[in-house]
């Protein structure tokens, strides 16, 4: 499923796209929305390449392309990246190879698009497309079994969760790119069984390390996706944050699930690792024997021998004190999206099976990926044990949950042997005082 613009020894004019550990060589190739920072321009989908964003409004004006080339280029120079995205796998494959050609060392098209180039620090980014709806799965095992044991020590995991993806549906409006701030969250908050409860700001405030998959291609409501067409209807992944406010959510979740505690924010990584870019990475998915293997609509030869894809993930935290110090992040965890217990294939059939419709720009969150080990937790209420042990920090500091003023800093990345690693940027943001 590999193709020339995956190979590991290309490189760029761009210098900054060879270096090496960058997140965004010439292999990669995400797209994100953007515009020059405090300029008020238009919205225009770029490419990350290097340190620098590859302006596609202007590299439709300023350069030579291929007739099929221009019809894609068209909404992209517009800031719509939807068409593209609903396009399918061929539209995608196409305008991969047409940028992978004319970003490469001896393009002739490079001194065009040299006159096109942003650094990213000059971007101010946005949502990379509209967010029209948002589903958050529960696929990391290891993270549901962790938080099960700490409210039920006996069982874990409830019977339902090795026989379908568990998911709640989330809240779209509240999606913001990464870099933006947000209030502490109020709900109501039970101090105890005895207690009644009281309203005011979050004392367990939380972040979750996930992926985000964006939809693609829609289907027709009351069409389920079969798993074998599932993954083509994925443009996309991102880093996602879908921030938790662990006592609010103690109070409300039963009998219906999360509400408050997690619909005050999500934030995302503004560029999409596209489903061809991560094609190196995919790996055989691998169910235990002795647990329940999946049911017929879940489960193919395809899904199985390539359905993982091997995304290490971690997590970096900086307080105000560390802020002020001029210190940077220190990292607190580390993962592997290889662990997850169910596959994005798996996701997208489960989702669609009973005819619901997802539309282009539709995100699935997978759950928080935490790995097996101590450590691998890929969130603070896992790596503090529920509060009761907790980390000590450069300086002294110690962090049962977040405070205002820290920032937390989701970072993604795809290496193996004889293959270029690409990574997805950072999705950043910072907790601030409760309104």
């Amino acid at each position: 499923m590999t193709d020339a613009t995956h190979d590991p020894a290309l490189r760029s004019w761009v210098p900054s796209a060879n270096a090496g550990g960058i997140d965004f060589p010439i292999q990669n190739l995400p797209y994100g929305r953007l515009r020059r920072a405090g300029s008020g321009e238009p919205w225009r989908i770029g490419v990350a390449i290097g340190d620098e964003v590859l302006d596609l409004r202007l590299a439709l004006g300023q350069c030579p392309w291929d007739a099929s080339v221009v019809e894609l280029l068209v909404p992209l120079a517009e800031g719509d990246l939807v068409p593209l995205m609903s396009g399918g796998a061929a539209a995608r494959r196409t305008l991969r190879e047409a940028l992978s050609q004319a970003l490469r060392e001896g393009s002739e098209q490079g001194p065009f698009l040299e006159l096109c180039l942003l650094s990213q620090r000059e971007a101010e980014m946005s949502l990379p497309c509209r967010i029209g709806d948002f589903t958050d799965f529960y696929t990391g095992i290891h993270h549901a079994t962790a938080v099960g044991r700490l409210f039920r020590p006996d069982q874990p995991l409830l019977p339902n969760y090795k026989w379908l993806p568990i998911g709640y549906h989330g809240r779209s409006s509240s999606i913001r790119a990464s870099g933006q701030g947000f209030a502490r969250p109020s709900g109501q908050i039970r101090a105890g069984a005895d207690a009644a409860p009281e309203f005011g700001p979050s004392r367990r405030l939380d972040y979750e390390l996930e992926l985000g998959a964006f939809v693609g291609q829609a289907n027709a409501l009351g069409q389920p996706v079969p798993i074998d067409d599932a993954e083509q209807r994925l443009f996309g992944l991102c880093l996602l944050n879908d921030w938790s406010a662990r006592d609010i959510q103690a109070w409300e979740y039963q009998p219906l699930g999360p509400f408050l505690s997690k619909s005050f924010c999500t934030t995302v990584s503004p560029w999409i690792v596209t489903m061809e870019a991560l094609e190196p990475y995919r790996c055989a998915w691998t169910r235990p024997a002795d647990d329940p293997q999946p049911l017929p609509y879940l489960d193919s030869a395809d899904n199985r021998a390539r359905g993982a894809i091997e995304i290490t993930l971690g997590v970096w935290l900086q307080t105000a004190a560390m802020r002020e110090r001029g210190e940077p992040a220190v990292q607190l965890s580390q993962s592997s999206f290889r662990d997850a217990y169910w596959t994005l294939a798996q996701l997208v059939a489960h989702h669609t099976s009973n005819g619901c419709n997802l539309e282009p720009g539709d995100l699935l969150g997978t759950g928080t990926q935490s790995g097996p080990q101590p450590g691998q937790g890929g969130s603070l209420l896992e790596l503090t044990q529920g509060g009761k042990m907790p980390l000590t920090l450069l300086g002294g500091e110690t962090r049962s949950f977040l405070l205002d003023g820290d920032s937390v800093v989701l970072r993604g990345w795809c290496q193996c042997e004889g293959r270029a690693r690409i990574g997805f940027g950072e999705c950043a943001a910072t907790v601030l005082k409760a309104p």
